[in-house]
């Protein structure tokens, strides 16, 4: 059963308690990620959730790990363009270990300065593999065009030289100012009571900064291309258009559409470039939603060679697309959608994670029936309306490795009229 209650600080609560589960996932979501940096502190808020395991006024950073591992738990965190997500796994009579922990980090970090500079090291190395990870990168170089010069549009990492600006006094201040009672949700899901956990949650939450909330730089889809050569073996390229929000009325249409092109072995792209020609080793498309804008496109990984056919028959799949839509790959698309929602609701991880995304994104909670409701509705003619729709767009297009033979930009677009 779902609950939801208000503390009067203004931070959220939901539960979702479950009579059979043996354990609990709990955590703190914060609506706040990479889109709220200024470019001279970019990084800052992937930063900021590496220190907030790296010790606070009553825990060191080996205490923190070693009070939970004591008890066979599992302690994680993650940083998004919109948000920051700290959160424990415990047996159930160990829930108010687990959320200690987590409040304790969320509102005590003491950002050492020499915890700092050796973690300074950490994400750099971090950066560097991405920069290693050709498949990684290219999406970050995908978005770095379709958002130019904007805060989206700029990695979450940061780059090696925003992470050694930054101090320990920016780090206290983006997180007195960013880290509020309005941003922050308390979501647990598994063997817990909603009423005892409210009451636990605001005896812990007192000190949480009640500063008023910033909002994100709006979104502004720009579109265009980057091409990197590198010594590697493979073209990763990153290929599509501006898609929908979360919000977005065609959000669930072009997740549908994304299914039917590129969503698994059945599909057009894979049946088509990967079995029938050979073309690639992964091929798949996307549907990527953000708060005010999405993406919508296609990943390949290819040879140097390979790359020269690739790209066409990519462009004439996508014109295709419209007019040649069938019931059967419509139905197959949306079982895989609703296949996909069910089987995530018989993780207890997935269920707190899923409630606080809702709400961060929606204000409210969506029952997941009402999704597959809306999935059930797509018509022929919603698809067909969107994957036009979509045509129009200017493109986006990435690509890292030996890119000779990448098709140039404006030939693209000429293939796409």
């Amino acid at each position: 059963m779902i609950q939801t209650s208000l503390l009067p600080n203004g931070i959220r609560i939901i539960t979702d308690s479950s009579e059979t589960s043996d354990s609990v996932s709990l955590g703190v979501w914060v609506s706040v990620g990479a889109r709220y940096e200024t470019a001279d502190i970019n990084g800052i808020s992937h930063m900021l959730e590496h220190m907030a395991f790296k010790g606070t006024t009553t825990r060191s950073a080996f205490d923190i790990s070693k009070e939970i591992e004591d008890v066979g738990g599992i302690i994680n965190a993650y940083t998004g363009k919109d948000m920051t997500a700290y959160y424990v796994r415990v047996l159930k009579e160990n829930q108010d270990l687990g959320l200690d922990i987590i409040t304790d980090i969320v509102q005590n970090s003491v950002m050492d300065k020499e915890e700092l500079e050796k973690e300074k090291g950490v994400i750099i190395q971090e950066i560097n593999m991405q920069n290693d990870t050709p498949d990684d990168l290219v999406f970050d170089y995908y978005h770095s065009v379709a958002y130019s010069d904007q805060p989206l549009g700029r990695a979450i990492l940061g780059t090696a030289e925003t992470v050694r600006r930054i101090d320990s006094q920016k780090l206290l201040d983006y997180m007195h100012t960013q880290y509020t009672t309005e941003r922050m949700i308390v979501s647990a899901s598994g063997a817990v009571n909603h009423d005892e956990f409210v009451e636990k949650c605001a005896q812990k939450l007192t000190t949480v900064s009640t500063h008023k909330m910033q909002n994100s730089v709006p979104a502004k889809y720009i579109g265009g291309e980057k091409r990197v050569v590198k010594p590697h073996e493979q073209v990763n390229l990153v290929f599509g258009f501006e898609g929908f929000s979360y919000n977005h009325p065609d959000y669930y249409v072009g997740s549908v559409l994304s299914a039917i092109l590129g969503g698994g072995m059945s599909s057009r792209l894979f049946q088509e470039i990967r079995e029938k020609r050979g073309l690639v080793y992964s091929i798949y498309a996307f549907n990527s939603p953000e708060t005010d804008t999405g993406t919508f496109g296609v990943y390949a990984g290819t040879g140097e060679n390979e790359v020269a056919e690739l790209m066409p028959v990519l462009c004439d799949e996508l014109i295709r697309l419209p007019d040649t839509l069938t019931e059967e790959e419509i139905n197959r698309a949306k079982a895989r959608m609703r296949a996909s929602i069910l089987m995530r609701l018989e993780n207890m991880a997935s269920h707190a994670e899923m409630n606080a995304i809702d709400m961060i994104v929606h204000g409210q909670l969506v029952p997941k029936q009402e999704v597959i409701a809306k999935i059930n509705a797509i018509e022929k003619s919603d698809l067909e309306r969107v994957a036009r729709l979509l045509l129009k767009q200017k493109p986006t297009l990435a690509a890292i490795g030996p890119i000779t033979h990448v098709m140039p930009y404006e030939q693209i677009l000429d293939r796409l009229k």
